[in-house]
């Protein structure tokens, strides 16, 4: 044990002896670690830089003038080589530095490599793993080179945290002053004042389960059974998504309410045959030609988007909750209705066993397989193929469900994600 890493860990063990006890069981050894040189130095962890190996500190002060000044409390992920740290502890107004672990192994290679005591030892400082909270905290600075290298204890956060840092990026499409977006309103018009509202639905299933139906792989399993239960005098009422509609139908399936929010929906996914019986709830900017030939009811609502502000003053509908995709709002349909009980099919927001969608061909609803470059972990604690925006779908789905601790929330199958918030029902997912 090095001199080093003898004074960081007495540090550690005075001010978090548990703390200190977990990096300990950590294992540096499974790292790729090479020190890299250019006009300075810095360590490389399989493959991916710590740091700038040119100048850390310019680097470290570019990433600290991007916080808020003069902030009392500053979150930071990752601790990287404790560059920032310094940076931000030399301001006067900073109260309080909580520097969340993002990757246990590499925090305790450099405990081992560099002095960090001295940051450590500030009483301002906070220290912890980022896994063990729920939620991230505001305002942060997540280091780069830690969010590709976090761990899988870790991965959770990782992900709020890389949603979060996208998240203007990912609104740029929704101004309610796009053309192309008002040429799509107005186009639906005509049939938003003469549909029924959304929210004559609310409460109208009090204390009933529901299925809400997505599209991923893991529905595949299901469909006999569901057809079984579609069958019964009693059941749970089926909401589904609109890309999985015709997998239901294919099935001899027929919904009871279908959701539709995107306006790149179209025949080919929203077939009308048959759909007499069948309740579509939809959002503005859906082709009206589509709508206007469904057969069955048509309920309008709108998200809480500013993009839908003008018709919502024109007229006014019910709201429903969207977080991205339209798994949100078929949810939030159920909790509004009345559901005491939600059970959860396809949605994996994954790629288990190599495969995109249930229904439809690889890349028809949206990038191939071999296009995925990120991972989550699936309901066995392993990791599973994704894409970004999956992970901010199910990110805002575990915040939305925190919120309605009045509903059970079931999943049904192991293969996608695991979703905070929900149980795995034991009648439907294979152990």
């Amino acid at each position: 044990m090095s001199e080093i890493f003898q004074r960081n860990i007495a540090v550690l063990g005075q001010r978090w002896p548990d703390l200190l006890q977990r990096l300990l069981a950590e294992d540096p050894d499974v790292l790729d670690a090479q020190l890299v040189n250019g006009q300075g130095s810095t360590l490389s962890i399989n493959g991916i830089q710590l740091t700038s190996r040119h100048d850390r500190i310019k680097e470290a002060q570019l990433q600290a003038d991007s916080l808020p000044p003069d902030s009392p409390l500053l979150h930071l992920y990752g601790c990287g080589l404790g560059d920032l740290q310094r940076i931000a502890l030399s301001s006067a107004t900073l109260q309080r530095l909580h520097v969340y672990v993002l990757n246990g192994a590499v925090f305790t290679l450099v405990l081992q490599l560099l002095e960090q005591d001295d940051w450590l030892s500030d009483p301002r400082v906070e220290l912890s793993y980022a896994g063990d909270h729920r939620e991230i905290s505001l305002p942060f600075f997540a280091l780069p080179a830690e969010l590709v290298l976090a761990d899988d204890f870790n991965a959770r956060i990782r992900d709020r945290l890389i949603s979060e840092i996208h998240l203007t990026f990912t609104n740029r499409d929704f101004s309610g002053e796009d053309p192309q977006i008002l040429e799509q309103l107005a186009q639906g018009m005509d049939l938003l004042r003469q549909d029924a509202d959304v929210a004559d639905l609310f409460g109208s299933q009090p204390g009933r389960e529901v299925f809400v139906i997505a599209t991923g792989p893991s529905l595949a399993q299901h469909l006999p059974r569901l057809l079984e239960t579609r069958g019964l005098a009693e059941r749970p009422l089926f909401i589904c998504v609109d890309t999985a509609y015709v997998p239901l139908l294919n099935s001899g399936i027929a919904p009871d309410i279908v959701v539709s929010i995107d306006h790149r929906i179209t025949h080919w996914h929203l077939p009308v045959y048959d759909s007499q019986h069948v309740s579509l709830v939809y959002m503005p900017r859906i082709d009206a030609t589509l709508l206007g030939a469904w057969k069955g009811p048509r309920y309008a609502g709108y998200s809480y988007s500013p993009l839908y502000q003008s018709v919502r003053e024109q007229v006014p509908k019910g709201q429903l909750y969207v977080g991205g995709s339209v798994i949100h709002p078929a949810i939030d349909l159920a909790v509004r209705m009345g559901a005491g009980r939600v059970t959860l099919f396809g949605a994996d927001f994954a790629f288990p066993n190599d495969k995109t969608h249930t229904g439809w061909g690889d890349g028809t609803l949206g990038p191939k397989l071999h296009e995925s470059r990120h991972w989550l972990l699936d309901g066995s604690g392993k990791r599973v193929r994704t894409q970004l925006n999956f992970r901010s779908y199910l990110i805002e789905l575990e915040r939305y469900i925190a919120l309605h601790p009045e509903v059970e929330f079931f999943n049904t199958s192991r293969d996608g994600a695991l979703i905070a918030g929900t149980g795995f029902d034991p009648e439907w997912t294979p152990v």
